[in-house]
């Protein structure tokens, strides 16, 4: 059975990114702003799993599709775990890419390399038109860089280190990064969630 299902994002990185991610037969993804339905929920939750949810329910319950809403955040150790669910909004309200890693580095400053621990974390939130929400949930782990490098990503890519493949989250081919990134770990359950109650639609 085909199953079409509703990417709540208006961030064309991930929705190229999800386009990759979910190339499965039998299901069609589409944009909010494709079907022309409005949507901007805040995200005022406490977790991620709060974020995602908040954006997937409306969207699903607007369409009468199954939604898919992720809410993803950077964890850094020296920084006892910020940005975390505010990654986003880490540099303020209306910060760019650049302004957010800049940012980062500044609250960095001064500490080495070895000691700047992070991880990536990504929750996945489907919703029904009823209400009814699953997760999927990823995490990828690695160091913040003490400067940016490479242009294939967004967010807090330049500056994910990888030690294993010695190149940071953007420099990496979008294979590759699907592969071993937070977002591709989650994505890769969400063929099987679909194929369950409450969506039974793959």
């Amino acid at each position: 059975m085909a199953c079409k299902l509703l990417l709540a994002t208006n961030n064309p990185g991930k929705v190229r990114e999800y386009r990759r991610l979910l190339a499965v037969p039998g299901l069609e993804l589409v944009t909010s702003a494709e079907l022309g339905i409005k949507t901007a929920a805040e995200e005022t939750g406490a977790t991620l799993e709060d974020n995602a949810r908040l954006k997937a329910i409306p969207l699903a319950a607007q369409s009468g599709l199954i939604a898919l809403a992720d809410d993803s955040g950077l964890y850094v150790d020296a920084l006892d775990g910020e940005p975390g669910v505010h990654s986003a909004r880490y540099a303020g309200e209306h910060a760019s890419d650049g302004d957010r890693v800049a940012f980062l580095l500044k609250k960095l400053t001064g500490v080495p390399l070895e000691k700047r621990t992070a991880h990536f974390r990504c929750v996945i939130a489907l919703a029904t038109a009823a209400g009814e929400v699953t997760y999927a949930r990823g995490e990828c782990h690695g160091l913040i860089a003490v400067e940016p490098k490479g242009d294939n990503g967004f967010g807090y890519d330049p500056l994910f280190y990888l030690p294993d493949l010695g190149k940071t989250m953007a420099e990496l081919s979008s294979e590759v990064k699907d592969r071993i990134s937070h977002r591709g770990h989650a994505a890769r359950l969400v063929p099987d969630l679909l194929r369950k109650a409450p969506f039974d639609c793959l």
